[in-house]
């Protein structure tokens, strides 16, 4: 299961851009909240397929989008694969979505890679984050039960955060 959160505001939001060959069956959902023409950013985790690899078909599809990540993951990345230039977000910058206000926050290694991070949605309290929390099979799109158990399962299962000094103040942040 992929997940892939759209932020309503005066310049709407995709957390996820989604793997490439995914693009036309989550387009075309939305396209049913909004038009595509009207998405403003994209944005995501860290630098993944699953989470970027579509990257360039909503650039396509929205001519006034722009991708938003952190400085790492824009100079060894994004800034090469994406087909226009990333703006290149400081750790804690917001940006301003009209109505919605997204805090970028770096968490490189968390849950890996080294151009790790989150969106904090400052105006409803909601953390959007790449496979930090990640679980086997598929879930309920809302839950109020534990999410610790099922990650520490995943994470016997792939062992897919790295595990470094950093690690534990990264979450605690």
């Amino acid at each position: 299961m992929f997940n892939h959160f759209l932020i309503f505001g005066d310049e709407p939001m995709l957390f996820h851009c989604g793997l490439r060959r995914m693009f036309p069956l989550v387009s075309e959902a939305v396209d049913r909240i909004i038009p595509i023409q009207k998405l403003r950013w994209l944005g995501f985790g860290h630098f993944e397929a699953d989470e970027c690899g579509s990257m360039n078909e909503w650039l396509a599809a929205s001519h006034h989008a722009e991708v938003m990540h952190d400085a790492v993951g824009c100079r060894v990345s994004v800034g090469d694969m994406a087909d226009r230039p990333p703006r290149v977000l400081a750790d804690r910058e917001t940006v301003d979505l009209g109505g919605k206000r997204g805090r970028y926050i770096d968490t490189p290694h968390v849950p890996h890679g080294w151009d790790a991070g989150v969106v904090f949605e400052e105006t409803t309290g909601t953390l959007l984050c790449g496979d930090l929390f990640t679980r086997l099979g598929g879930g309920p799109p809302l839950t109020g039960s534990d999410i610790v158990g099922p990650a520490m399962e995943a994470e016997d299962f792939f062992a897919l955060t790295s595990l470094g000094p950093t690690t534990g103040p990264n979450i605690r942040s």
